[in-house]
């Protein structure tokens, strides 16, 4: 089975959530990652459309189209499940209640700029929530593919309009795992079979390592 890159960030950053997180998905990569939670895991999910504490995506046999994410992805129902006006579900963004949110990104940088919504010259839907999630949120994990047909997407600066200034606390790739510090970006853990070589010229922002980085293993 070919390796789907995709479903192998989602995994690492199920690993991330903490029992009782309140959790937000960004629009793509972002809402695979319910279907990488352990079975019985007490994150709660929300989104922004007013489902709160949903499962994994349904199969095509338990579809009910009643049932989505602020996606459009259609989702399982846990015990405990429930459903609000959008405007509460932005209440609870904007009051500070969510523990963590999870963004794709075109572009980050080593600041923590984040670059999501808008292409330049291209016609794009707009930010939706994310302006607010990336205020709000206690910590921003950008889950992304580490480049663009082979182009960086992490850059010492972000040339495309900023949702966010200095808000991306983790940055979660096939390649890599990296920290946004004070100091700039330090990766934690390199993908397996790749070397720190790999990850640098993959980046175009400079890169520090921790001391014997983990392993992003593919199990």
């Amino acid at each position: 089975m070919a390796f789907d890159r995709k479903n192998f960030i989602a995994r690492r950053v199920a690993q991330e959530m903490r029992p009782g997180d309140i959790v937000n998905l960004g629009i793509g990569l972002p809402q695979r990652v319910p279907g990488f939670l352990p079975a019985g895991s007490s994150v709660v999910v929300q989104g922004e459309n007013g489902i709160l504490d949903f499962g994994p995506p349904a199969s095509v046999a338990d579809v009910d189209t009643d049932y989505f994410d602020a996606g459009v992805t259609f989702v399982t129902l846990k015990l405990g499940t429930s459903f609000m006006d959008s405007a509460d579900s932005f209440a609870l963004v904007r009051g500070g209640h969510i523990d963590a949110t999870v963004l794709g990104a075109l572009q980050v940088d080593e600041e923590g700029n984040l670059a999501n919504w808008m292409v330049p010259d291209k016609m794009i839907a707009g930010f939706g929530g994310a302006v607010d999630l990336v205020t709000c949120a206690r910590k921003v994990i950008v889950a992304m593919e580490h480049t663009n047909n082979g182009n960086p997407k992490i850059f010492k600066r972000c040339s495309y309009p900023l949702t966010g200034v200095r808000c991306v606390n983790l940055i979660v790739t096939d390649m890599a795992v990296i920290e946004v510090t004070r100091q700039g970006l330090l990766a934690t853990e390199i993908a397996e079979g790749l070397t720190r070589e790999d990850v640098i010229n993959a980046t175009e922002a400079p890169l520090e390592f921790a001391n014997n980085p983990k392993v992003m293993t593919r199990q």
